[in-house]
């Protein structure tokens, strides 16, 4: 969408993208509550894609390196083919996605009869005989979310298991379906689905978090023991099969990737904004953007809305003949350095350089402004402009009344 939407402004639009395919996720999604057709929308983005001229597609392709600045990035890629190819560009949006957190717990992958939410929608489209035959089917909420190790919530869950839940309604009505949850959260015009399935008969049972369901296997049967807090004791439910709503996870290279574009990351290892509400889809470095499951877990339509955002952002930067730099960075005295490299090992960002002269060099239009080349340099050749050490010190002594 992010690409679409760039060369729709006019420009060119470089498009990585590390799978043989495009698609990610939206592959295997192939329905949604509000009744929309995922695959066609995806069949439709990839056409306008693969024949727009101003896109160039890398497909099975990585990012080896990215340098620069805002408005001059260099990055180099390496091709499906093995070939390292470099081009320059104004400003980056990253969409790396996220990915679906294989359970480990509840009997997932020691029985065939133990799903995800996907795997079981991959079933349903599939026309298996096998679901219209169910008797009984239980979900369990929160696998991999809300817990000390990942406190977040993942909030595609719900409305997930509601949608599928209905699904299975409309295959066979007389499937018994329990939803074991903690806390329901499908928010928005969503909430309607919860009424929905509540009408259709699904059974919602709330658990604690410190009494989770305990899912035991023997005889070839399955049976979930769940402790129903409004009935104050323990019940025993024995299903056909038993689908887990298991959380969305950062990619497992989120910490080597973001170190490499020199990216922050939250407590969670999604991609963190520059700031939550007055620079939403910015990254701290100028010119990075992010959108989709990279930054968080989000639906279809946020996805596609914040990549659109993303593009509007970048648009403040590409539609400009050249930028202003801002007055708060660092400036080497040429005379006083020792090119000792202290402030090319401490730079986060990688702006300082030992210049044909010798001595280090800071691009203006690339720092960042932090001010830690300044503090470490053991020469003091390095200043902070408008963050002089008399300037500091005269505005102390203006406002402790000295």
């Amino acid at each position: 969408t992010a690409a679409m939407e760039m060369t729709g402004q006019g420009y060119e639009t470089i498009l990585v993208e590390r799978e043989k395919e495009l698609g990610g996720n939206l592959r295997r999604i192939h329905y949604t509550a509000d009744g929309a057709d995922p695959q066609e929308l995806l069949a439709s983005i990839i056409k306008q894609i693969e024949k727009e001229p101003k896109i160039t597609l890398y497909k099975g392709a990585e990012v080896k390196r990215v340098s620069g600045y805002l408005g001059n990035y260099t990055t180099e890629i390496v091709t499906e083919s093995s070939e390292v190819v470099s081009v320059e560009h104004g400003v980056v949006i990253l969409a790396t996605g996220g990915a679906e957190y294989k359970p480990t717990e509840y009997l997932y992958g020691q029985s065939d009869k133990v799903l995800t939410q996907l795997e079981l929608e991959e079933k349903i489209v599939g026309g298996s005989g096998e679901v219209k035959k169910l008797d009984s089917v239980v979900m369990i909420q929160c696998v991999g979310s809300r817990e000390e190790e990942h406190q977040y919530c993942s909030r595609i869950c719900c409305t997930q298991a509601v949608n599928n839940a209905l699904k299975l309604k409309e295959l066979n009505p007389d499937t018994e379906i329990y939803i074991l949850y903690r806390d329901i959260r499908t928010y928005g015009m969503n909430e309607l689905l919860y009424r929905q399935a509540r009408e259709k008969g699904v059974v919602f049972i709330r658990y604690d978090v410190d009494r989770k369901p305990d899912v035991r296997h023997a005889d070839g049967k399955l049976a979930v023991l769940v402790y129903d807090e409004v009935l104050g004791s323990e019940i025993q439910l024995e299903p056909d099969l038993l689908v887990l709503s298991a959380a969305v996870r950062p990619q497992a290279d989120a910490e080597e990737f973001a170190s490499r574009l020199k990216l922050p990351l939250t407590q969670d290892r999604f991609y963190m904004e520059a700031h939550m509400k007055l620079r939403p889809l910015d990254f701290v470095n100028e010119g990075m953007y992010l959108c989709g499951l990279a930054h968080s877990p989000k639906f279809i339509s946020e996805s596609i809305v914040q990549a659109r955002g993303a593009v509007s952002r970048a648009m403040t930067i590409l539609s400009k003949p050249f930028l202003m730099v801002g007055g708060v960075v660092s400036v080497v005295d040429g005379d006083r350095c020792a090119a000792c490299l202290t402030c090319v090992r401490s730079c986060p960002f990688d702006v300082p350089r030992i210049n044909e002269e010798g001595v280090a060099y800071i691009e203006a239009a690339a720092c960042q402004g932090c001010g830690i080349c300044a503090s470490v340099c053991p020469r003091k050749a390095i200043t902070l402009q408008h963050y002089k050490d008399e300037q500091v010190t005269a505005k102390t002594a203006v406002l402790t009344g000295s």
